[in-house]
């Protein structure tokens, strides 16, 4: 059995992104945005993905749509949708993620945006099985 204090884990981390646990259909990511940063503009095709938001301030992007997001708040993000989050806050944009299928490779660790997007693009961050 995994257990983690999910809120506690996401907020200890410092890293952009954190791989905590992956399994054969789902994969669980922590993520610290920090202030006036963002993940990205991007597009999953074959993957959903959900993101729940530990603690900061930012703004959700899925398909067109604009909403802002703090702690608590829970956004479904399906395959094929274009998104993107934002920090608008003055303090780091906690969140955990869901993805189904895995997206990351595992155990893999960020410490910046352009750390995780030199992985991708090197071909190091690739999902199992892939």
């Amino acid at each position: 059995m995994e257990h983690f204090t999910i809120a506690t884990v996401a907020e200890q981390s410092p890293d952009f992104r954190r791989v905590l646990w992956t399994g054969e259909h789902t994969q669980l990511v922590i993520m610290t945005i920090p202030p006036d940063g963002e993940i990205g503009e991007e597009v999953h095709e074959d993957v959903d993905q959900i993101l729940t938001f530990v603690s900061g301030v930012g703004e959700a992007v899925v398909s067109g749509q604009r909403r802002t997001v703090a702690q608590g708040d829970l956004v479904v993000v399906p395959a094929g949708r274009k998104h993107n989050f934002r920090n608008t806050g003055p303090n780091p944009l906690v969140l955990y993620t869901v993805y189904g299928p895995p997206e990351h490779a595992d155990g893999a660790v960020h410490r910046t945006k352009e750390e995780a997007d030199a992985a991708e693009e090197s071909g190091q961050d690739e999902p199992p099985n892939s």
